[in-house]
């Protein structure tokens, strides 16, 4: 760099600096400015040497995750500063976490500490390193929730300067955000970010499928704009007669969760009547607000014919992550369902800065516990069981994060929020640890109901414990928080450890019978010829009585005999070759993985049964191979995010000679010679066989499913856009 750019670059870092100071939310002390002035000095000295992939100083990627913290969340002083610092330690080796505690104190040093990642350790089986720091960052926030805050901070920015990776990566890192970090900032209260993160995480892992969607928002926005003037005209002269104060705005549906109601209802972008939501923002003080918001309830009810069945009611009944608003959905002009969200300004300002706003506004109700605070509290039992693998940890904490929220009774009246899909045993196990261990049965509404029994709001719910009660493997069936999950297995594994041990030394005396010593040689012996994958298995099966004496006299007579050709045989077959009727590569190599394009022996992954012309990955798994996943099926999140280093490259290279098997479930209004008009086209189409075809009809609608036999996708989409154009068909969706 010559002497002006470098002259330039910092002036440019210097301007980036006050603004961080003017966009603050919180109002800044001098104490407060000397502190963040400090943490950047530190963070420039630190990261002098550094450059982002994208050329640019690396400093500037701290200063704008702490511009975020400050402004977009809200949050204070203390909190921008480590923002500032999140990178030091684990970066800059001349900066150790003591340093950054003599420097700037405990609080900020616990901060960064949980921020860095873990960078030492191996990854053993199937465990994955990125599990492995979900896991150490969702334990930090029962030290300082300001950590997960901050982390995903620093995920937005990385999001949104990531052009400048390779795709692999970028495909990782959008997997791993759609994964854990929106579902956590979702939970946290912000839903501004939430909503990037997930459109950002669109636009690297469905690059097309962004792009199209993104296309028609823009080339439908003056509609929708003059559709929202319409509608806000119709209120505002009964708002204005009421003497309100108010703000209405339109507020549109994100591109990722278009695409998600794309998917789930098979219909085009065109179908989608509420791509937008109409916010109504209220001047009130905390003693009229929830008078106020049921007021102007009333007037858009007045105008316009609500859904009953729509109504959410979150001004008597806060969400936890502390969301206040009243959602109503009303029939509005030209037959459309419009989504209306009724705030006031200090709700709306919960809504859009989540925790920071929240806490504002509790100062002076310190010792008023909320539905906030019992949710933070409560991350402790979620979190408690850390001998769990990495991954099943993650998806135990990942359960309740985006479910929606009812409402139940106490026998003494007290009102609990649970889950959608709560049980009776997950009500017991958020009451007290005990009484969920010791349930013996439940009433709901004082009747015996049984304990899978799915809580509805407004329930109320007593438990009847037992003290010869304990968890059985069946309430895992039952059992749907994470929370009462963890515990249960928690108590199963003590239990099978306590048989296990009995079953070690059962073993050891009916071995002796038969003159065997129990070894290690000798168990991995016995786990090889039982087929049971660990030691502890095998002691827990003799303990239940489950491997007997007769089966441990056949071990011994196989072991005398044909153990030593047996385990022979074991090791020369072959585990990587596949029959004929299981992969198709042994006739057809269409796919060709990583960037050498090798030709590689594969299975189609039955959850998402992908065909040629599908945008694809392949995945190692442990039993079965490479096998080949779409990149939108069900599991590739989840699988790109804690397998990364498990994702091979894939792509079609030829499909012109192989046939494949596709189902399409048709749907629409039973006319006469609907039948033969499918047939007509199917047959009619180019490349296509029907090879079944059902349809039910009930009431004049019909709905079914066509098998025809393609060859790769180009000709699936052509088939579906041809039968769309019959008359009285509704929807086709590939299932």
């Amino acid at each position: 760099m010559t002497e002006a750019e470098i002259q330039q670059e910092n002036e440019d870092i210097a301007k980036a600096y006050k603004e961080l100071l003017k966009i603050s939310y919180r109002t800044l002390s001098d104490d407060d400015k000397k502190l963040i002035r400090k943490a950047f000095e530190v963070a420039v000295d630190a990261h002098k040497t550094q450059r982002r992939k994208s050329g640019e100083a690396y400093v500037f990627h701290p200063i704008a995750v702490a511009k975020i913290v400050a402004h977009e969340i809200g949050l204070d002083a203390t909190s921008i500063a480590a923002a500032l610092l999140h990178d030091v330690v684990e970066d800059c080796p001349e900066y150790t976490l003591d340093d950054i505690q003599q420097i700037f104190g405990e609080t900020i040093a616990r901060i960064v500490d949980g921020l860095t990642k873990i960078s030492s350790l191996k990854q053993e089986g199937n465990v994955s390193l990125q599990a492995e720091n979900f896991r150490k960052m969702l334990l930090t926030l029962n030290d300082d929730v300001r950590v997960i805050i901050i982390k995903i901070a620093d995920r937005l920015h990385n999001m949104q300067t990531m052009d400048a990776m390779r795709p692999d990566k970028q495909i990782k890192i959008a997997s791993e955000t759609l994964y854990i970090y929106a579902p956590l900032a979702h939970r946290i209260g912000l839903y501004n970010i939430k909503t990037e993160l997930e459109d950002l995480s669109l636009k690297y892992t469905e690059p097309e499928t962004y792009r199209d969607i993104q296309q028609q928002i823009e080339g439908s926005k003056e509609e929708q704009q003059e559709y929202i003037n319409q509608f806000s005209n119709v209120l505002k002269k009964s708002l204005d007669d009421e003497g309100l104060h108010y703000e209405i705005k339109g507020r549109p549906k994100s591109i990722y969760s278009i695409n998600q109601k794309l998917i789930k209802q098979g219909i085009t972008f065109d179908q989608i009547y509420d791509k937008f939501a109409i916010r109504i923002i209220y001047k009130s003080d905390l003693k009229n607000e929830k008078f106020i918001g049921w007021k102007i309830y009333s007037i858009v009810t007045d105008h316009f014919r609500p859904n009953p069945k729509r109504l959410r009611d979150w001004i008597s009944s806060p969400k936890s992550t502390g969301y206040e608003a009243l959602h109503i959905t009303v029939m509005g002009n030209k037959g459309r369902w419009v989504e209306v969200q009724i705030r006031s300004e200090r709700m709306h300002e919960i809504a859009e800065k989540g925790y920071a706003a929240h806490y504002k506004y509790k100062q002076g109700k310190e010792n008023e516990e909320d539905s906030l605070d019992i949710w933070i509290n409560r991350l402790q039992e979620t979190l408690e069981n850390h001998d769990a693998n990495a991954i099943d940890f993650v998806e135990q904490f990942k359960l309740n994060l985006y479910s929606q929220e009812i409402y139940v009774f106490t026998p003494k009246g007290d009102l609990k929020s649970l889950p959608k899909g709560a049980t009776p045993l997950d009500f017991a196990f958020s009451i007290h640890t005990q009484v969920g261990y010791k349930t013996r049965g439940a009433k709901v509404n004082d009747k015996l109901v049984p304990l899978s029994y799915e809580l509805k709001s407004g329930d109320q719910v007593s438990i009847i414990t037992s003290e010869n009660v304990k968890p059985t493997a069946n309430w895992l069936d039952y059992a749907t928080t994470a929370s009462a999950r963890s515990k249960i297995k928690t108590s199963l594994k003590e239990e099978k450890k306590q048989i296990a041990a009995e079953g070690k030394e059962v073993l050891r005396r009916k071995l002796k019978q038969l003159k065997i010593s129990l070894s290690d040689k000798v168990i991995n012996e016995l786990t090889v010829f039982f087929k049971i994958k660990t030691s502890l298995d095998l002691f827990y099966k003799v303990g239940t009585s489950k491997i007997d004496n007769k089966m441990l006299k056949s071990f011994a007579a196989s072991r005398s005999n044909t153990f030593v050709s047996y385990i022979k045989n074991k090791i020369r077959k072959p585990s990587g070759l596949l029959n004929d009727k299981d992969d198709i590569t042994i006739k057809y190599d269409k796919l060709v993985f990583g960037n050498e394009e090798e030709k590689l022996n594969y299975k189609i992954a039955p959850c998402c049964n992908p065909i040629p012309g599908d945008n694809v990955f392949g995945f190692l798994s442990i039993n079965d191979g490479l096998k080949v996943h779409k990149v939108n099926c069900p599991n590739a999140i989840s699988l790109q995010s804690n397998y990364a280093y498990r994702v091979k490259k894939a792509k079609w290279i030829d499909s012109t000679q192989q046939e494949y098997v596709v189902k399409l479930r048709v749907s629409g209004i039973d006319e006469v010679g609907a039948l033969n008009e499918i047939s007509n086209v199917i047959s009619s189409h180019l490349n296509v066989n029907m090879k079944s075809i059902n349809l039910d009809s009930n009431e004049g609608i019909f709905t079914g499913t066509l098998t025809v036999v393609v060859k790769n996708t180009a000709v699936v989409n052509k088939l579906v856009r041809k039968l769309k154009q019959i008359n009285g068909i509704e929807k086709v969706t590939r299932v």
